[in-house]
């Protein structure tokens, strides 16, 4: 049985959240997986160990399928997850956290609105609109790519998919970064109280908008799941759950990999001019950026029979830690895996999950990326970087920069 994490984790502390990878590397050197008690999970941190893991018929990703509502109480508690009326109804149960019929209905509703042929139909609105944000960005020889950029394109593509105004998307991603951030392994009461009020705000203000979908139908998904609600496909809760699930995937880890990405490019300039030179390379670029820092490091599973994962037996009900930002950089399975190579192939990397749970709005977030890069790269003939360190987010589930001053001259 591998040591105890204590000498060598801390993923709240501030060398972690600036390079988590020494930390990752002495993970992976361990034999078998590696228990992390503060979270009381056994981390994997190996590209096979993660991928037998997260493609294991015998793992899932509710707790409902491996205790009783007894012990998920007794967990709750422990976890400080109890008392969270709208947190529990809408944000602990999702699509996400669902398996077997349950999550396989509710992602039929609207995943055919993900398909690569349905997102690339949004090219032209997404191009227009990033090119119109840099118009709007281009007289200041200084911003912030994150705040000033990043930020405004996930959350109104995504929103306008749904049949969210314009308008209202800020507001959108207030709310989703306020919920979203309970998740992480920090839960104080503040954070709890916090994480509540928006998603209860967030419930009110998407019943507001479905009464309105619902005497005034439209092309977008919020009028779909409507439909799917009338005819028995999702009840009132998984309604909501799936809107606010979508709403706040297609906000922080798009804005937060956008971050890095650039931060990597201008990290490995050499990178950057690489795919000035040749523009084509661009898809392969982006699937780098996933690989090399991946925006959401860290998920879990719990086996619900007894598995041995890297020679090791683990009892059912035992919950894994599966680490991506640490499979993606194991130099098993890719070469010079700490270097940034915007050509890189084969690129087999596990940022976007594997298996029933893979990342369903994948195809959206890389066209996003693909346009606002090659939109950057066209229209500036230098983009440079003004202050290091750049710093990141604090955190196991997150990871990207807070923020990132660049300086840029038009070509």
């Amino acid at each position: 049985m591998s040591q105890s994490t204590a000498p060598l984790f801390n993923p709240l502390s501030d060398s972690f959240a600036q390079d988590p990878h020494p930390f990752y590397a002495a993970l992976r050197a361990q034999p078998g997986l590696t228990y992390f008690e503060n979270f009381d999970v056994w981390l994997a941190a190996r590209f096979e160990d993660v991928s037998q893991i997260v493609m294991h018929d015998k793992m899932v990703r509710s707790m409902e399928q491996v205790a009783s509502a007894e012990e998920i109480d007794i967990q709750k508690r422990a976890g400080n997850w109890h008392d969270m009326p709208h947190h529990a109804r809408f944000v602990q149960f999702s699509l996400l956290d669902s398996d077997g019929e349950i999550h396989d209905r509710l992602r039929k509703q609207v995943f055919k609105l993900f398909t690569p042929v349905m997102v690339n139909k949004l090219r032209s609105e997404i191009q227009a609109y990033v090119e119109n944000l840099v118009e709007g960005l281009s007289d200041r020889p200084v911003i912030d790519f994150v705040e000033d950029l990043a930020a405004h394109v996930p959350g109104h593509i995504i929103g306008r998919i749904l049949g969210v105004p314009d308008e209202d998307c800020p507001q959108l991603r207030v709310w989703s970064e306020n919920i979203v951030q309970f998740f992480d392994i920090d839960r104080s009461d503040e954070r709890k109280e916090l994480a509540e009020r928006n998603t209860t705000e967030f419930y009110h203000y998407l019943l507001q908008l479905k009464a309105k979908r619902e005497t005034e139908p439209r092309d977008d998904l919020l009028s779909t799941m409507i439909e799917a609600e009338r005819q028995g496909y999702m009840n009132h809760d998984e309604f909501f759950s799936t809107a606010m699930l979508i709403l706040m995937a297609g906000h922080g880890s798009t804005i937060d990999v956008l971050g890095s990405g650039m931060h990597a490019l201008l990290k490995f300039p050499t990178q950057m001019q690489r795919l000035r030179g040749d523009p084509g390379l661009m898809k392969t670029a982006v699937q780098e950026m996933f690989r090399y820092e991946s925006p959401l490091p860290f998920f879990h599973r719990y086996c619900t029979e007894d598995v041995e994962i890297s020679g090791q037996l683990f009892p059912r009900g035992t919950k894994f830690g599966v680490l991506y930002g640490s499979a993606n950089r194991d130099p098993k399975q890719f070469p010079d895996a700490d270097l940034f190579d915007v050509g890189r192939s084969p690129n087999w990397h596990i940022a976007f999950g594997r298996g029933a749970h893979f990342c369903l709005g994948n195809h959206l977030a890389r066209l996003d990326m693909d346009i606002i890069f090659s939109t950057l790269l066209k229209r500036f003939k230098t983009i440079e970087l003004c202050e290091e360190p750049v710093k990141y987010k604090h955190g196991l589930s997150v990871r990207g920069p807070e923020k990132l001053r660049i300086s840029w001259q038009a070509a």
